[in-house]
């Protein structure tokens, strides 16, 4: 897949990662530069790591002052350069001949979420994720623990204009449905038999205007009334899963 992108200002250095899954599955992404591994002799002693890789044996008190305050290190601790950038173009070739679903983050910048949406779409075998640069974290140690491997396994596209980069997903034959709880359409009426980009918005705000207008249908997914929406990344898990049924 060819990488790279000069309109991006996507530039964070060198992210730390920490934990097993994070740790385990960047060495394993041939894509991935690992700079520097430091970690108890224990952790380290259950790796296969390549000759070339810097390793510092530390303990726990120190690898705990290397990363946020609690936070589950289990051992590890990586310094790694950001994965290459990913066109658009690119991943809508790779999914040309199949049925894998796209997902559209409209401004959702927590971490956590963004980890637990990557997650998801690893789950579903979605075919990869677009955000825009501008309106979505870099990579860092709290998304890649959240995404538990998947940051290193789900194409991650950020483009400039969100709304530009979804007329480019409808020339492609994709079937643009936005989420949100003000419609009476529901996911499953909504889908069909096209190749579907689900376009999911920041929690509070929704997608914005011109995101929505961008998409073929808005639709919601059928939750009781007593609860007034679900979190970003459970709601993409419940929509790739619909998807994943239309399509089996």
């Amino acid at each position: 897949m060819r990488r790279g992108n000069s309109t991006s200002s996507h530039n964070v250095g060198r992210p730390r990662f920490w934990g097993r899954h994070a740790v385990i599955a960047a060495l394993a992404n041939p894509e991935r530069v690992v700079h520097k591994l430091w970690g108890t002799r224990e952790a380290i002693g259950k790796l296969e790591l390549p000759p070339v890789l810097t390793i510092v044996y530390a303990d726990v008190a120190d690898l705990g002052r290397m990363v946020p305050h609690d936070a589950p290190h289990q051992g590890l601790v990586i310094e790694v350069a950001p994965l290459e950038e990913v066109w658009l173009g690119d991943l809508i070739d790779q999914g040309a001949n199949d049925r894998r679903p796209l997902l559209v983050l409209d401004s959702v910048t927590d971490p956590h979420n963004v980890g637990a949406v990557l997650r998801s779409a690893a789950a579903f075998s979605a075919l990869g994720i677009v955000t825009q640069d501008r309106h979505a974290p870099p990579e860092s140690g709290a998304l890649a623990k959240s995404a538990s491997g998947a940051l290193e396994l789900v194409p991650w596209v950020r483009v400039v204009n969100l709304s530009r980069a979804l007329d480019e997903i409808a020339e492609a034959g994709f079937w643009r449905i936005g989420l949100a709880g003000e419609t009476r359409t529901t996911l499953a009426q909504a889908l069909g038999p096209q190749k579907v980009a689900l376009v999911l918005g920041a929690e509070g705000e929704g997608m914005r205007q011109n995101v929505a207008a961008h998409c073929d249908a808005i639709a919601r997914l059928p939750i009781s009334a007593k609860v007034e929406s679900l979190n970003v990344s459970n709601a993409a898990a419940i929509a790739l899963y619909a998807a994943a049924q239309v399509g089996a």
